[in-house]
């Protein structure tokens, strides 16, 4: 899992490279979040679920469990006005950090949990799991995002011939 999560950092570098500054300000047709601000999600997850979660999860039953609210961070976050590049290498560099601390780790018992209060039982391993995961589900939003743009811009042309998405 930590290879794959070395790995997606690579994915999610190549399909946010895929949009111009300008594009990834521009919010989906379904209103949902612009590049910018999935970009803005990944970084905050990264500082604040993730790598603390998991460390929460180590150290035992009794270690406070991180708050987060994802929605609201991105909400919150300002990260539709601030440049896609900055955002991109503030995750890459979280996940340089992230990485070292994996590696770092003393024979983790990937079996110890936590009961989540929506979630359930959570073991270290689910978290891990999960982290790799994630990143492929928000480089699908990202490609689905930059799909949106490639039909909206192509009008009055079809991009039908590409293949049913």
């Amino acid at each position: 899992m930590i290879r794959r999560i070395e790995a997606g950092a690579g994915m999610l570098r190549g399909v946010a490279g895929a949009a111009s500054e300008e594009d990834s300000a521009r919010r989906p047709a379904d209103g949902g979040w612009c590049l910018r601000e999935v970009l803005g999600h990944l970084l905050r997850e990264e500082r604040e679920d993730f790598r603390p979660r998991i460390a929460a999860v180590l150290a035992g039953p009794d270690a406070p469990w991180p708050p987060l609210d994802p929605e609201r961070s991105v909400r919150e976050g300002g990260f539709r006005e601030r440049d896609a590049a900055s955002i991109l290498a503030e995750f890459l560099d979280e996940r340089r950090r992230s990485l070292a601390w994996l590696r770092g780790l003393a024979a983790p018992d990937w079996g110890l949990f936590r009961d989540h209060p929506r979630a359930g039982r959570l073991r270290a391993g689910d978290l891990l799991a999960a982290w790799a995961d994630h990143d492929c589900l928000h480089a699908r939003q990202m490609v689905r995002i930059l799909h949106g743009m490639v039909k909206e811009d192509a009008a009055p042309y079809a991009v039908d011939y590409a293949g049913s998405w």
